[in-house]
């Protein structure tokens, strides 16, 4: 890891560091993370180490536990992996069709921004674009989910923390490549209108991240 600069953002900028070690298996499923080294690796203090932890610890990636300390989250199952893609299946391309049919320019403008595709071709470190594609897969995914209008909805996805960990099973460019070309589809569809369209775009994009991810548990 390289060190960060000092300033008020450290939290931020530690759990930035420690997010895209953790989508590129830098930090080993189910391996110790340890606070002490952390801070010399980043060069800072413990407390925004601790800060950005808790903060992973939420989202599911890291556990506390209880006298013993970090460690990140173990890869998920290969049958929990089955019922998570069962679960979207049965959910999201039904959202995609009602957020379709709510869309307008203004929702538009944030589904591209969020999508990734206008920053595909950007270079630097794969890592980092990696772990950011991760953020960007949820909150787009999220997005849609709150056009479509239904909370509950929206709540179980979200608290099953699912692109955090389906990212953690494969750091390969292709995984980000190939779904923002099915972003592209999605917002194609959303552009139209086209309820029937986005439900089709989005069952096609689930399914193949699904066959994307498979050979992780082989």
């Amino acid at each position: 890891m390289r060190a960060i600069n000092r300033h008020h953002g450290l939290a931020e900028e530690a759990y930035e560091a420690i997010f895209a070690q953790l989508m590129a298996l830098r930090i080993a499923p189910g391996s110790r993370i340890t606070v002490d080294n952390l801070a010399r690796e980043l060069n800072v203090s413990q407390t925004p180490i601790r800060e950005a932890l808790g903060r992973l610890e939420g989202e599911g990636l890291v556990i506390k536990t209880h006298l013993i300390g970090y460690s990140a989250a173990p890869q998920i199952t290969r049958r929990r992996f089955d019922e998570l893609y069962d679960l979207r299946l049965l959910l999201e391309p039904a959202a995609a069709q009602r957020a379709a049919r709510t869309m307008d320019e203004g929702r538009l403008s944030v589904l591209k921004e969020v999508a990734g595709v206008m920053s595909r071709r950007q270079g630097g470190d794969e890592r980092v674009r990696y772990s950011a594609f991760a953020r960007q897969d949820s909150v787009f995914h999220d997005r849609i989910l709150e056009y479509a209008g239904n909370e509950l909805i929206r709540k179980t996805l979200a608290n099953q923390h699912t692109h955090f960990h389906i990212f953690r099973l494969m750091f390969h460019s292709r995984v980000t490549e190939e779904a923002l070309d099915e972003h592209e589809a999605l917002l194609a569809a959303f552009a139209a209108r086209d309820g029937r369209a986005a439900k089709r775009a989005m069952n096609d994009h689930i399914e193949r991240s699904r066959d994307r991810l498979l050979p992780a548990f082989e």
